[in-house]
Order: structure tokens, then sequence, then C-alpha cells
């Protein structure tokens, strides 16, 4: 960059304050609005109102986690359209619904903001490492605009198709990662109900190729009874929840989604806060009588 561009965060969750580091590696600056006017390690400037951040800002990157939280930050006086110019460049990396997607992107269109709706494939450690996958929608000009920012955050960004269709394909691939995730906690609390060995079988599902990566690294906490959030279960239940309307409105039968929806809410319930792999916990806990 020959003069330094400003990132304005609107949400500085444990998600965002990852990319935000990265950005300033890169040579940003930052400045962001929480509700709370907390997030990060405090050394990014906070700012009084998402409207303000976005005034200050060259481009505006938001990152909370639904669709209520999307609607308070984006619209009314203090919110960020307020403060947005024509042709400036918003990020959504949030996981929302595609119909708050589409009606971001029709506000935006409205007054002449570039809009893209850009979540992120990964969790904690992915969005420190720089590594994320970026899943955009958008035409091909608006991608390459925002190219830069995505490069600084992730190691591949895949263009998903036009403006919406990045929150889509954010809702299958978080559907296929929750109900793996169901289906390795139904199994383990098979095996440990038939009286396999504990340990035995959680490093046996650490070994075999059907399990993915992501759900070994899940395996590997939950045997030691970790489950330090890096993907929180309400946030996971939330998305299979909106994964499970947004079939619902097309007359998609999805009767898989919807159990592994009704084993969320239940670890929702009791560990809303802690790793959604936390249900590898819950069915333990069943199957050991001790629930």
């Amino acid at each position: 960059m020959t003069t330094q561009q400003t990132i304005g965060f609107i949400g500085f969750g444990a998600m965002a304050s990852r990319m935000g580091d990265n950005l300033k590696k890169a040579g940003y600056a930052l400045v962001a609005y929480t509700p709370s006017g907390k997030g990060g390690d405090g050394s990014t400037p906070f700012l009084p109102s998402a409207a303000e951040v976005a005034k200050k800002a060259d481009i505006v990157l938001v990152c909370v986690p639904d669709d209520e939280a999307l609607a308070a930050a984006m619209y009314g006086e203090s919110g960020a359209l307020a403060g947005m110019h024509e042709n400036q460049l918003l990020l959504n990396t949030s996981s929302v619904s595609p119909e708050a997607t589409d009606a971001l992107q029709k506000a935006g269109e409205e007054k002449g903001i570039s809009v893209i709706d850009c979540p992120v494939s990964g969790s904690t450690p992915e969005a420190e490492a720089g590594a994320l996958v970026v899943l955009a929608g958008g035409d091909d000009a608006l991608i390459a605009r925002a190219q830069p920012v995505f490069d600084c955050i992730g190691k591949t960004t895949v263009h998903a198709g036009p403006s919406g269709s990045g929150a889509r394909l954010k809702l299958v691939i978080n559907g296929v990662m929750g109900a793996g995730l169901a289906a390795v906690a139904e199994t383990i609390a098979y095996g440990l109900a038939a009286g396999l060995d504990r340990s035995m079988l959680f490093d046996a599902l650490g070994e075999v190729a059907v399990i993915s990566p992501h759900h070994k690294r899940k395996i590997r906490a939950a045997k030691d009874g970790d489950f330090t959030p890096q993907f929180p279960t309400r946030l996971m239940q939330k998305d299979m929840r909106l994964l499970l309307d947004a079939g619902a409105r097309l007359a998609v039968p999805m009767p898989t989604m919807a159990a592994t929806t009704q084993q969320l809410s239940l670890t929702r319930r009791a560990a809303a806060n802690e790793d959604y792999s936390a249900l590898i916990g819950v069915m333990e806990h069943i199957v050991a009588n001790d629930a």
C-alpha cells in the first residue's frame, strides 16, 4: 500500500480481533466499535458508534454473531450505513441468514455502497494464523477490490457467486461440520456404553481416515474434557437453525440437519459459551448416567 488504509471493525470479538491482528501486521490501521466498547487486547481504538467507525474507515468489516446484531449495527442513525459514503467497501464476514444478507446488499446498493458477503470458514486457530477460507459473494470487480484484505486474513478466497452466495455456502459448510460432530458424539457414546476403553476409543478415532482433521482436533480436546471455545455452541446452534430454516424455505428435506439442530440446542442449554464439541461431553455424561 502506498498510503495506509484504515479498516473499521464492527464487532471485535475472538475472530475479528485475530483478523485485525493480521491486518495490522500487513500495514493497515484499525478502529473498532462494539456495544460494550471492549474487545481485542486494548491496542485498537474504539469509537462510540458504528457510524463513527464508518466515517473514519476506508473499508468497513463487519463481524457480528447473528441477524439481530447485524441489524443493530448497520441501520439507524448510529448504524454503519449512516456513516458510509458512496463506493465505500463493506465486508460482511458475519454468519447470518440469506435474508439478512440480501437486505444488507439492497440497503447498500440504494446508497451506492459496495457490499460483499464474505463469511469465513475456520475457527480461532485459523483466524490467528491468517489461514481462514473466505467465502465471498459479489461480482468480480468487487472481489478484486477486497482481495488484499482477504489475503491478509485467509489462505484461500472462494468466489461463491453473486451477492448472497457466500452466506449460503457458509450454511452448507457449517451444516457438514455440525452434522459430522453429532455423528462423532453419538458413536463415541455408543462405544463407551458398549464397554470400549475410553482412552483407546478416543485415540483410535484420531487415527482413522473417515474422521476429518477438524473433528480429530475436537476429539483430542474432548478426551481431556477441554471445551475451550474455538466455535461456541451458541453460534453453531444458530447456524444450524439458519440452515434448517433456509432449507425449509426451498422445500429441501433435511432430517439429519433437524436432528443435529436438536442435539446442539440441548448442548446450548448446557454449555452455550463452550466449544460446540461440548456435545461429545454431553453424550458421554448421558451414557455414564451422570447427566
